[in-house]
């Protein structure tokens, strides 16, 4: 049986409140008075007090102290991808350690057997697989899988190819890492992708071992069903652009997500013999305070299910694969032994994943 063995994150050090944030957004997108004013609203409604960031520039209003975004009086355009991948290889190793050196005290460096690392929002090769294996002193034969790409649920995706690596090769310890640099890819044009990206995202990572120990486990891993709403591809997508990655994140998605959901658990729970009111808790990956909603309203839950999702929401945002990892971290501090936990995440496809684990 594959057990997730710990659970541990990180965020860059500076944490900027929402409302400063919103200030930078204002200058760097040169908007008018009105699109001030939804700009303002949107923000406030976000459910967010702070985000983490490893871009100096979002703490000053004043462009003057800006480093890495143009001045306002200068002409030159946004910086371009090769510049922000640049960042992302620079901040996303540091990052990465911080989420990683607490396993060390508990695990030895050599133990581990795979190593999966998982981003969206940045690339390079030799990669971070290679950097982990030559700072941390993994071993040079260790097998490795790189998820990119995937969005928000992807740290699933990790998990699944864990649980099969543990269940293949029993005496397996699998290593996996989700750093993402969000608020590398800020955009300055005016339109509601793009306002809703800037509100939402911030950086973060999370590692986690999974292996067929059970000893100190915080939860074991009991299975996963996960759904493509082909016919809503276009709600949620994520592009490479010349200026950076582009966010496509429709308003219409918390609909997808409230008329799909039901089903999604109802053939995850027939996997097991199970009911939906068979489980104890849920870990769900806060998207938006509007996607929390969504699932919410369109199982009947109460709005407390949520409420380690919107502690992790407020005070993170949304961190793109590692968030639902914070909740699972916070939530199995709090459980008893034995309790069915139910999570989700979501994202481009639209793709809409659930996974059922059991606090150990």
């Amino acid at each position: 049986m594959p057990y997730i063995n710990l659970i541990s994150t990180s965020n860059p050090a500076t944490a900027i409140p929402q409302s400063q944030i919103a200030g930078f957004m204002e200058k760097a997108m040169r908007l008018n008075t009105e699109e001030s004013r939804k700009l303002k609203a949107v923000f406030r409604m976000s459910g967010i007090k702070k985000r983490h960031t490893v871009i100096q520039d979002y703490l000053h209003n004043n462009d003057q102290e800006w480093t890495f975004y143009p001045k306002l009086s200068e002409t030159a355009i946004q910086p371009g991808t090769e510049q922000r991948m640049h960042l992302f290889e620079k901040f996303a190793m540091p990052l990465a350690e911080k989420a990683i050196n607490p396993i060390l005290n508990s695990h030895t460096s050599d133990s581990f057997t795979h190593l999966i690392t998982v981003s969206c929002t940045g690339m390079f090769a030799p990669g971070l697989d290679i950097q982990l294996i030559k700072k941390l002193g993994l071993n040079k034969d260790i097998e490795r899988t790189s998820i990119q790409f995937m969005g928000c649920f992807a740290a699933f995706n990790a998990l699944k190819s864990a649980y099969h690596i543990c269940r293949s090769e029993p005496h397996s310890k699998v290593l996996i890492l989700c750093v993402e640099l969000c608020t590398l890819h800020f955009q300055s044009t005016f339109n509601e992708d793009n306002l809703l990206a800037n509100t939402l995202f911030g950086d973060g990572a999370a590692a986690v071992v999974v292996s067929n120990d059970a000893a100190g486990a915080p939860y074991s891993i009991e299975g996963f069903q996960s759904v493509v709403d082909g016919d809503s591809e276009q709600e949620m997508a994520w592009h490479i652009g010349n200026l950076g990655f582009e966010m496509k994140l429709s308003s219409y998605v918390p609909d997808v997500i409230e008329k799909n959901i039901a089903w999604l658990s109802e053939r995850l729970m027939k996997k097991f013999q199970l009911l939906l009111e068979d489980i104890d808790y849920y870990a769900i990956h806060p998207g938006g305070k509007r996607i929390l909603a969504a699932v919410e309203k369109g199982l009947g839950l109460p709005k407390s299910v949520n409420d380690i999702a919107n502690e992790v929401l407020e005070n993170f945002g949304n961190m793109s694969s590692p968030t639902v990892l914070f909740v699972l971290d916070k939530l199995g501090e709090r459980i008893n032994p034995g309790k069915k936990v139910l999570s989700f995440a979501f994202g481009p496809g639209l793709t809409m994943e659930s996974m059922l684990l059991k606090s150990v």
